[in-house]
C-alpha cells in the first residue's frame, strides 16, 4: 500500500466535468439516419426513438473512442452492416455535436469545478484524460476565474482569464490510443504525463469502462453515478462511488484515501 497521500489526478470529461450533448448528438443523428438514409433497414432493426435510453448510452458507448461508440450502438440495435455503416454514423454524430457546442448547449458540472478547484489548492497535479477528441471545445470555453469569483471561491491557483483547459497540468484528451477503454492505456500515459506513478493517481470516471481501465492500470477509481448507475461502477471495482462530487474528502486525498465527507 502506498505510503504518502495522491500525486496526480486524472479526470475524464463527458459526465464527470460537463454535461455534453454527446449523448443527445449521438442519439438525434441515429435517428436522423433511421428516418432518412436508413428507413430501408429500420424495420430489420431493434431500434426505436424510446429505446435510446441514458442507461443505453452510458452501458453501451459512454467512455468509448468515437468509431467504437459507434459500432457499439448499432451492434447494440442490431443494425445490419454495423461496421460499415459506423463511419456515416460516427460522422453525423461529429457534425451534430460540434453544432450543439457551438451554440453553447452544454454546461459545467458546479460539484466538479469546485472539486477540481480544491484538488489542485490541496497541491495535486491534475490532468484531463478523454476519449473525446471534443473535449478542448468544452474545456476552452469554460472560465474558471469566473466561476471560482461567483462561487466566493478563493484559490491561488485561479488567475485572471483561467480556462478549464488552461487549469490541467496534463491534457491528453482525443488523442488516438491502439486500445481504447477499458485499456489503461489512457490513464497510464496521462500518469507519465504528470510524471506520477500510477499507484499514486486516482482517475474520476462515470463510466464502467473507464472505472476498469483505472484499475487496470493499478490507479485508484473515483465513479460518479450522474445516472441513477451505482451499482454499475461499483460492479466494475471502483474504490468510491459518490452522486456528486462534493461528497468526497478532499483532505483525506493526502492520505492516499478516497472517501466521503462526514459531515
Amino acid at each position: 500500500m502506498p505510503t504518502r497521500g495522491f500525486e496526480g489526478a486524472i479526470f475524464d470529461v463527458d459526465g464527470v466535468l460537463v454535461d455534453s450533448p454527446h449523448e443527445r448528438a449521438w442519439r438525434d443523428s441515429l435517428q436522423e439516419l433511421m428516418e432518412t438514409r436508413w428507413a430501408g433497414i429500420r424495420d430489420r432493426t431493434s431500434w426505436a426513438p424510446d429505446r435510446f435510453t441514458p442507461q443505453v448510452y452510458q452501458q453501451v458507448m459512454s467512455g468509448k473512442p468515437r468509431m467504437s461508440g459507434a459500432i457499439a450502438a448499432l451492434e447494440h440495435f442490431g443494425v445490419p452492416d454495423a461496421s460499415a455503416r459506423a463511419e456515416e454514423y460516427a460522422a453525423r454524430k461529429q457534425d451534430m455535436v460540434v453544432e450543439l457546442i457551438e451554440a453553447g448547449q452544454f454546461e459545467a458540472y458546479p460539484d466538479a469545478l469546485r472539486f477540481v478547484l480544491a484538488v489542485k489548492a490541496a497541491g495535486i497535479p491534475t490532468a484531463a484524460a478523454s476519449s473525446s477528441k471534443n473535449a478542448g471545445l468544452f474545456l476552452r470555453q469554460i472560465r474558471l476565474d469566473t466561476f471560482a469569483e461567483e462561487q466566493g471561491l478563493h484559490y491561488d491557483v485561479v488567475r485572471p482569464g483561467l480556462s478549464l483547459l488552461d487549469f490541467f497540468d496534463a491534457d491528453i484528451s482525443g488523442r488516438d490510443f491502439k486500445q481504447g477503454k477499458p485499456h489503461p492505456e489512457i490513464f497510464l500515459t496521462a500518469a507519465s504525463e504528470l510524471g506520477v506513478a500510477p499507484e499514486h493517481c486516482f482517475v474520476v470516471e462515470d463510466a464502467a469502462s473507464g472505472v476498469q481501465a483505472a484499475k487496470a492500470g493499478g490507479m485508484a477509481a473515483l465513479g460518479l453515478a450522474r445516472a441513477d448507475d451505482e451499482q454499475l461502477l461499483a460492479d466494475a471495482k471502483a474504490d468510491l462511488v459518490v452522486t456528486s462530487l462534493d461528497q468526497v474528502d478532499v483532505a483525506l486525498l493526502a492520505r492516499h484515501e478516497l472517501a466521503r465527507r462526514t459531515s
